[in-house]
């Protein structure tokens, strides 16, 4: 995109200084739970960026979910369930696959299944999804204790570190029992950092020496795998278990496939049904699921694609509101912060969401453009199916026509 694509035309500046302005507020927050809230009576098109969680499941999805032979999968009947089953253990490279409800379950299952015994010990990254966003379910309801290393800036963790966690002369009684390490694969409060399969290739012999297992949180190890060029089993060969989320950007509505050994399935079968999640003729979505890990794949590229587009642009915005470092944006996910501080994460977010009257006269159209604040003082966006090179465009020009409006109520209150 050149510069004078970005530039928004200084007359019309003038009239967003000198003209009172009407302005329509939307809550990005409530927005997480509600549907966006359109102008009344106003050209408004959303770019919804919160989440790879709202992509809806397309025509080809819906058809198969239509025709799906079901069975009672808790018997074992469903044949829809089994095919998705088998399909996703073969692409793991590992011995078998569960379909599970939702990917906190299935790192809940994992975690029981490793941690046999109530009391035994976990060690994950301080700033894991396991370990910030699961409600402390390990420990809640596995009886599990969690040890935690610092994440560093790539998603992984110093190994002398994690070393330095492990409990040794079990069965001393004043320790529990080092069990199981966890990895998160891409790493999503770190902004879709890809774990390098070197640091994955040590800590494999880390956990066989001290007889721990490897478990990935890889939600999005889809994304990592498009972004290192290798199969999924190149990245899951290192791992003793992953759960790999099929309703973020792969466009299933629901579901998480966990793989592992056979007998760690075997396990996780009873673990899912103690939980409550048997789920009978649940082949309707498994074959979306099908859908989602035999064709959906491929077009994750197309998300990393937009989601470095949005960062040039707004290393290219004038005013110089925003600081993206590039090196950082390896998929799906980018943080990204506000060089002045006069405006909060949370005051941007609000503008983006919003629109006023004269940006409908300045961009042609309104443009609701929905993102989060995030940890350490940054904004959060995300790329999925559901947004196309357009909309990355335009939302390169809302974030352009804030960056100028900022400048002007500056100027302003000068």
């Amino acid at each position: 995109m050149s510069s004078k694509t970005l530039t928004v035309p200084a007359r019309l500046l003038r009239r967003c200084f000198h003209k009172p302005r009407r302005v329509f507020h939307v809550d990005p927050v409530r927005l997480y739970y509600r549907s966006p809230q359109v102008v009344t009576g106003s050209a408004v098109r959303t770019v919804d960026l919160r989440s790879d969680t709202v992509t809806k499941p397309g025509a080809a999805m819906r058809r198969a979910m239509a025709e799906a032979e079901v069975g009672d999968d808790v018997l074992g009947e469903d044949p829809t369930v089994n095919e998705l089953q088998k399909f996703a253990a073969d692409m793991f490279g590992m011995e078998g696959a569960l379909y599970v409800p939702t990917g906190t379950m299935s790192n809940l299952i994992a975690v029981m299944v490793h941690c046999r015994e109530r009391g035994d010990e976990m060690i994950v990254g301080d700033l894991s999804h396991i370990h910030v966003y699961e409600q402390g379910s390990s420990a809640q309801l596995a009886g599990v204790h969690s040890a935690a290393v610092t994440t560093l800036g790539d998603g992984t963790y110093d190994l002398d570190q994690l070393i330095s966690k492990i409990r040794h002369g079990y069965p001393d009684p004043h320790y529990p029992r080092s069990r199981l390490v966890c990895v998160e694969n891409t790493h999503n409060i770190q902004g879709g950092r890809v774990l390098p399969l070197s640091f994955l290739q040590e800590l494999r012999s880390v956990a066989d020496k001290f007889g721990l297992a490897v478990h990935m949180d890889g939600a999005r190890v889809m994304n990592a795998a498009v972004a290192l060029g290798v199969q999924p089993s190149v990245i899951l060969q290192h791992c003793d278990s992953v759960s790999v989320c099929l309703s973020k950007g792969l466009g299933a509505p629901v579901g998480t496939m966990l793989g592992g050994s056979k007998d760690f399935i075997q396990r996780a079968v009873r673990a899912r049904k103690a939980l409550g999640g048997g789920m009978r003729q649940w082949g309707v979505l498994a074959a979306a699921g099908k859908i989602a890990l035999s064709d959906m794949i491929g077009r994750l590229e197309e998300d990393h694609r937009n989601a470095r587009s949005f960062a040039q642009g707004l290393l290219q915005c004038d005013p110089p509101l925003y600081h993206v470092d590039l090196t950082t944006v390896e998929t799906n996910i980018l943080r990204f912060r506000l060089r002045d501080t006069q405006m909060s994460p949370a005051e941007f977010c609000e503008r983006m969401a919003s629109v006023d009257e004269e940006e409908v006269k300045v961009l042609g159209q309104g443009l609701q453009v929905l993102m989060f604040p995030h940890v350490g003082g940054t904004v959060r966006a995300v790329w999925h199916l559901g947004i196309s090179e357009e909309d990355t465009q335009l939302a390169v020009l809302k974030a352009q026509f804030v960056a100028q409006q900022h400048k002007l109520k500056s100027i302003r209150a000068a």
